[in-house]
């Protein structure tokens, strides 16, 4: 990997400002409480950064679900929140081109049991996340750089990103992001977000049979999700930009891949 660490920090250090809101169908109190602000990293999961927002709100839902309640869901515009998509992704795939902060709904009861799934605690995140670096690795090395990596360099990438240090996340990182002996990866992990859909992943190389360079526009085209009329309507984000479609699908992943080392693709309407 040609490593560029400014643009890997610049990455890792994109934020949102997020502001929660309880649900006005689950308050309780006579009073109504503030909204509660978190300046969120891109790079995250909800699960992660939400323990204040769940104590911030619970005490004025009614004293029989405060008992029972054990996790929240969040939900934007009616659509519940997939919790084990990174925040960044989430944010893309609604193309929020309105104002800052996002404002996200805050829910106690009802939880959408068809539509997203439970997380009961920070270690469902953190199984979730090592299984899809896992995936990643299987595709870029056939897991050899994962099945050698040691437990403690497993809590060390883990322990990096829920403490969002970036040093100590690409200690570790570094080596999953390495070429193999041909200095490029077997297949290159990515997924193709599109709302109310679900992602579409298949088997690409970095490399065409011409020995030249996978491109962004090679793979939708690629992926039949690229034509002209396609192009004019749908906007394509990854970490929040829209890349030149020249740009190396093997660059692409090298530096713009989450830290589940998959290279996410959001294509919103315009």
């Amino acid at each position: 990997m040609a490593e560029d660490r400014e643009i890997l920090k610049e990455i890792w250090e994109g934020k949102l400002p997020v502001c929660f809101n309880l649900s006005m169908d689950e308050l309780y109190t006579m009073d109504q409480p503030e909204p509660y602000y978190i300046l969120a990293p891109r790079q995250t999961y909800f699960p992660l950064i939400t323990d204040k927002v769940q104590r911030h709100f619970i005490k004025h839902i009614e004293p029989g679900i405060q008992e029972q309640s054990t996790e929240i869901w969040l939900e934007y515009e009616g659509k519940p929140l997939k919790w084990h998509y990174p925040i960044g992704v989430l944010f893309d795939m609604f193309n929020t081109d309105t104002l800052l902060p996002w404002n996200i709904t805050v829910h106690f009861q009802n939880f959408p049991e068809e539509e997203i799934l439970h997380c009961p605690s920070k270690s469902a995140v953190e199984s979730h996340f090592m299984s899809t670096v896992k995936e990643a690795d299987a595709l870029k090395h056939k897991s050899q750089v994962i099945n050698n990596l040691q437990k403690k360099d497993h809590r060390q990438l883990w322990t990096g990103l829920q403490n969002d240090r970036f040093d100590l996340f690409w200690g570790i990182n570094k080596k999953l992001m390495e070429g193999s002996n041909d200095d490029t990866f077997k297949y290159v992990p990515y997924r193709i977000h599109r709302q109310d859909k679900v992602y579409l992943q298949k088997l690409v190389k970095p490399m065409k049979d011409t020995g030249q360079h996978m491109t962004l526009h090679d793979l939708l085209i690629q992926l039949d999700i690229a034509s002209h009329d396609e192009e004019a309507k749908q906007r394509v984000l990854v970490q929040g930009i829209t890349p030149p479609m020249e740009t190396t699908l093997l660059w692409l992943s090298e530096h713009f891949s989450y830290p589940d080392n998959f290279l996410h693709i959001c294509l919103v309407d315009k």
